[in-house]
Protein backbone atom coordinates (compact mmCIF):
# COMPACT_ATOMS: atom_id res chain seq x y z
CA UNK A 1 0.00 0.00 0.00
CA UNK A 2 1.07 3.24 -0.31
CA UNK A 3 0.59 6.23 1.86
CA UNK A 4 0.91 10.21 1.92
CA UNK A 5 1.02 12.54 4.83
CA UNK A 6 0.37 15.89 3.78
CA UNK A 7 -0.15 19.19 5.28
CA UNK A 8 -0.54 22.60 4.11
CA UNK A 9 3.32 23.72 4.94
CA UNK A 10 4.81 20.33 3.21
CA UNK A 11 4.61 16.74 2.77
CA UNK A 12 6.01 14.90 5.54
CA UNK A 13 5.44 11.10 4.51
CA UNK A 14 5.40 9.11 1.26
CA UNK A 15 6.11 5.22 0.78
CA UNK A 16 4.90 2.37 0.92
CA UNK A 17 3.58 0.68 4.17
CA UNK A 18 1.97 -3.15 5.49
CA UNK A 19 -0.64 -1.15 7.30
CA UNK A 20 -1.61 1.93 9.16
CA UNK A 21 -3.33 3.41 11.92
CA UNK A 22 -5.23 6.83 12.28
CA UNK A 23 -7.11 8.55 14.87
CA UNK A 24 -10.37 8.49 13.51
CA UNK A 25 -12.89 10.96 15.01
CA UNK A 26 -15.00 7.98 16.43
CA UNK A 27 -11.90 6.02 17.09
CA UNK A 28 -8.65 4.93 15.98
CA UNK A 29 -8.82 2.39 13.26
CA UNK A 30 -6.02 0.36 11.42
CA UNK A 31 -6.02 0.49 7.57
CA UNK A 32 -5.12 -2.81 5.98
CA UNK A 33 -4.09 -4.19 2.36
CA UNK A 34 -7.35 -4.10 0.13
CA UNK A 35 -9.56 -1.93 2.63
CA UNK A 36 -12.82 -0.74 1.83
CA UNK A 37 -12.66 2.83 0.19
CA UNK A 38 -13.72 5.28 3.08
CA UNK A 39 -13.06 8.95 3.79
CA UNK A 40 -13.13 9.82 7.30
CA UNK A 41 -12.18 12.60 9.36
CA UNK A 42 -9.27 12.36 12.13
CA UNK A 43 -8.46 14.50 15.25
CA UNK A 44 -5.68 15.02 17.15
CA UNK A 45 -3.33 12.34 17.53
CA UNK A 46 -0.88 9.39 16.54
CA UNK A 47 -0.76 7.74 13.01
CA UNK A 48 1.32 4.96 13.45
CA UNK A 49 3.03 3.82 9.98
CA UNK A 50 3.85 -0.01 9.78
CA UNK A 51 6.55 -1.27 7.01
CA UNK A 52 6.96 -5.15 8.15
CA UNK A 53 8.51 -5.10 11.90
CA UNK A 54 9.28 -1.04 11.75
CA UNK A 55 7.15 1.36 13.11
CA UNK A 56 7.19 4.90 12.87
CA UNK A 57 4.84 7.42 14.92
CA UNK A 58 3.79 10.68 13.17
CA UNK A 59 1.85 13.34 15.91
CA UNK A 60 -1.25 14.68 13.60
CA UNK A 61 -3.47 17.65 14.50
CA UNK A 62 -7.14 16.45 13.12
CA UNK A 63 -7.62 16.56 9.13
CA UNK A 64 -9.08 13.66 6.97
CA UNK A 65 -7.94 10.24 5.53
CA UNK A 66 -8.89 8.83 2.50
CA UNK A 67 -7.96 5.17 1.37
CA UNK A 68 -9.24 4.20 -2.51
CA UNK A 69 -7.62 1.24 -4.22
CA UNK A 70 -4.62 0.43 -1.54
CA UNK A 71 -3.77 4.16 -1.65
CA UNK A 72 -3.75 6.33 1.56
CA UNK A 73 -3.82 9.90 1.46
CA UNK A 74 -3.90 11.92 5.47
CA UNK A 75 -4.29 15.17 4.99
CA UNK A 76 -3.35 16.80 8.45
CA UNK A 77 -3.92 20.39 9.63
CA UNK A 78 -0.48 19.96 10.83
CA UNK A 79 2.13 17.88 12.87
CA UNK A 80 2.24 17.58 16.69
CA UNK A 81 5.93 18.18 17.61
CA UNK A 82 7.99 15.96 19.81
Amino acid sequence: MKLTIITPDKPVFDGEVTSVTVPGSAGSFEILEKHAPIVSTLENGKVIIRNGKSEEIIGIIGGVVEVIHDNITVLAEGILEA
